[in-house]
């Protein structure tokens, strides 16, 4: 086996990587200032963005959950790999090539490197196979359905030939072991030992938001397949079908730029859709929409003004009514507002596509209904309206459902909606709802915090921001610290040297003042921020890197530098007032006679206010 990453080729990658760019594959980061973004928190939910990134120090915090770390912590907890094998994901993406200490080339020995290294093989596999003369069923299912090799090519599509273990050998053949290949779920285990498990079957890869396969989706295509319609790779450990959504990898651009998805039911639907430029549609891998899709789909958005759509489109019939209503569920997890779309003649994207041209897609999408106007006249209709018993059962399940809605300047709007579908008293249909609100308020309440889990809660933290007092002593010493630690070359050495000589009113930020003064050798350089983070106590490291990402107010380039240097002038300006208060007490209580030293502090007190001048004049 080989040793440990020679610690010089990592803080290498790490130098090389810009932690934005591996962040903002699973988070929509905005401008949060110069030098700083922002975005919502992929640790856990939230309404806000609290989870910062400073790109210069490559350091992320959230102030929400308290998560923090460096590129390599974070794709350590996203994708739950070890330190080295996150470490050999950031090198090759750079392309450095990493040595360990006893000189050996780093192996990729990764369990999870091996199976997205097994998928990709095979989906180079299935590709090629689809130009094979057993393909032509594969070939013939998409040109009905208007795909040509050109959208086949766009999309991944392949063909698994009707093989016992046709793939099998070729991933062998590829150095992937028999455990390798069983784990990686593209094999099913009989009787007779192991065998394909897609075969003579349509197959599309099934992407991570980051682009790499990790899965497959398989459509049957033979009469005598006796399998299901649709077969997925099962659950593995880069395979998690309730997180991942098909066209993902293909739409996040679009969707982060636009604020709005689309929500649809299969993989030719996603294709359609974005064939026909509605390139911000993805789709569920064989199980229904849930709270683990919204959570990916709200990071990749940055849904936190309720500004975003969300528009799904659902069959009419019976499943997808059923559909619909569970993702209706769900909803209020959104900040974004929700749409249905609805086909005419129960044409799903494909199906309209094919039959009425790429316009017909795209005016599907805009001509979408609020959901609350769908799931309401899907209530209804489920009743008699022309009875007095339907009409009463109508509207007590149709009351709850105004109630919950979000903005509450849409409640009257629905409510005299609800009263004219079902020919009753607006006053009548008021109290209903505000019924339905008393019971239901304290539950929507619930569900808005979005948090599902304990390991969800906000954590306290041994040092943290929020934990300091607000008086303006520490607000200054606060803000100081800041601006030195993110823009030390704004702030320049000599500055700084002389600002950690002052006096902390706090206890907890004197000992970050302390880090600083202990590690000015090498202040400026790439390595000081770590230095002096590893200076101060475990417990207030978190600290340090809290101060190095939160928000400076000043936006631009101009305004920064001023505001580090007059917030830094300003901390040693507190303490030269100070020293001259302590002089002047002094200077009153000397005894004049004492002319020599009355002159002597007389003169100390002099050469502070030149300092201070000095000082205001930088």
């Amino acid at each position: 086996m080989a040793g440990r990453i020679r610690s010089s080729d990592i803080d290498e990658v790490k130098s090389r990587t810009n932690i934005a760019d591996i962040v903002g594959d699973f988070v929509s980061l905005k401008s949060a200032g110069v030098g700083s973004l922002k975005g919502l928190c992929p640790f856990h939910d939230e309404r806000s963005p609290s989870f910062h990134v400073r790109p210069q120090l490559g350091f992320y915090h959230c102030f929400g959950c308290g998560e923090s770390g460096d590129v390599i912590s974070f794709l350590q907890k996203m994708d739950h790999v070890t330190f080295a094998d996150a470490v050999e994901r950031l090198a090759a993406r750079v392309g450095f090539q990493l040595t360990y200490e006893d000189g050996d080339s780093a192996p990729d020995h990764s369990n999870r490197a091996r199976l997205l290294a097994a998928n990709a093989a095979a989906e180079t596999y299935f590709r090629e196979q689809l130009a094979t003369p057993g393909a032509d069923p594969g070939r013939r299912f998409l040109g009905e359905r208007g795909f040509d090799h050109f959208a086949a090519d766009r999309f991944g599509v392949g063909f698994a030939p009707k093989s016992w273990d046709s793939l099998t050998a070729f991933l062998r053949g590829k150095g992937f072991s028999v455990e390798e290949i069983t784990a990686s779920g593209l094999v099913s285990q009989g009787d007779r030992g192991i065998y394909d498990r897609f075969r003579g079957r349509l197959i599309w890869p099934i992407r991570d938001v980051t682009g790499q396969t990790v899965g497959f989706g398989a459509r049957k295509l033979l009469d005598d397949d006796k399998g299901p319609k649709y077969l997925n790779t099962p659950e593995t450990a880069v395979y998690h079908k309730a997180q991942v959504l098909y066209g993902l990898d293909l739409a996040k651009r679009d969707v982060s730029r636009s604020g709005r998805v689309v929500v649809v039911e299969g993989y030719t639907d996603v294709m359609a859709c974005h064939l026909a430029g509605v390139t911000t549609a993805v789709a569920t891998c064989g199980t229904s929409f849930g709270v683990d899709h919204i959570k990916t789909l709200r990071r990749v958005m940055g849904d936190d003004s309720g500004k975003g759509e969300v528009i799904f489109t659902f069959d009419p019939d019976a499943a997808g009514q059923k559909a619909a209503m569970r993702a209706f569920a769900e909803e209020q997890r959104f900040s974004a507002q929700t749409y249905v779309a609805v086909a005419p003649d129960g044409l799903d994207p494909c199906d309209l596509r094919l039959n009425r041209g790429d316009d017909a897609v795209r005016r599907l999408i805009d001509a979408k209904e609020p959901m609350f106007e769908f799931v309401i006249r899907q209530t209804l209709a489920a009743y008699d309206l022309e009875t007095v018993e339907g009409r009463v059962g109508a509207l007590t399940e149709s009351a709850p459902i105004i109630a919950d809605i979000r903005d509450p300047s849409l409640r009257p709007g629905y409510t005299r909606v609800l009263a004219r579908h079902l020919g009753v008293d607006l006053a009548e249909v008021q109290a209903a709802i505000s019924r339905a609100g008393k019971g239901s308020n304290r539950a929507a309440a619930s569900k808005n915090q979005v948090v599902t889990s304990p390991s969800e809660v906000p954590v306290e933290r041994p040092a943290s921001l929020r934990d300091l007092p607000g008086d303006p002593a520490t607000r200054l010493e606060r803000d100081a610290l800041m601006a030195i630690l993110q823009h030390p070359e704004l702030a320049g050495h000599d500055l700084v040297q002389r600002a950690v000589l002052t006096g902390f009113v706090n206890p907890t930020l004197a000992v970050v003042r302390d880090a600083i003064a202990a590690t000015l050798d090498s202040f400026g350089t790439a390595a000081w921020f770590a230095r002096v983070t590893d200076t101060v106590p475990t417990p207030m490291a978190g600290l340090v890197q809290q101060l190095a990402v939160a928000p400076i107010p000043e936006r631009s380039e101009r305004d920064l530098t001023s505001y580090v240097r007059e917030i830094t002038v300003a901390l040693v300006d507190r303490d030269l007032l100070r020293q001259s208060h302590d002089m002047l007490g002094r200077l009153q209580r000397i005894d004049p006679k004492e002319r020599e030293s009355y002159r002597a502090l007389q003169g100390e007190l002099m050469a502070l206010e030149v300092e201070r001048r000095r000082l205001r004049e930088r």
